[in-house]
């Protein structure tokens, strides 16, 4: 089992900054892929980054350019930079991981383990 818990939401102004972490425990060396996603009221649950542990990056097109995800090298943490923040951007963000192989997509299928979430507010 690995457990995640998420921390770094709050409310910021368009265009401020947040920075989200996600702490990892249990088995996290057999982890593969480790991701945020985010959702907003009555919308569907959407990635929005993802990190191999091999450190490969990939952005879903609406935060490309925005947003920045790393990891730590002993991979128990994963953290989400988010710049130029837009109210569209509001959304619970989770933290995410999979033990599964292959070319995954970045989607909420392909993840087994969840943190509770975290909110992010962008006013304008």
């Amino acid at each position: 089992q690995v457990q995640l818990v998420e921390s770094g939401g709050g409310s910021v102004q368009a265009g401020g900054s947040l920075r989200l972490s996600c702490a990892a425990s249990g088995y996290t060396s057999s982890t593969t892929f480790m991701a945020w996603f985010r959702q907003a009221p009555g919308k569907e649950r959407e990635g929005v980054a993802d990190i191999t542990r091999a450190g490969m990056t990939r952005y879903a097109d609406s935060v490309k350019g925005r947003f920045t995800i790393s990891q730590d090298n002993a991979k128990t943490m994963v953290y989400l930079v988010m710049n130029s923040l837009k109210p569209e951007d509001t959304a619970m963000y989770y933290c995410a991981a999979t033990k599964r192989y292959g070319l995954i997509s970045l989607s909420s299928s392909n993840y087994d383990y969840w943190g509770q979430g975290t909110q992010v507010t962008v006013s304008s």
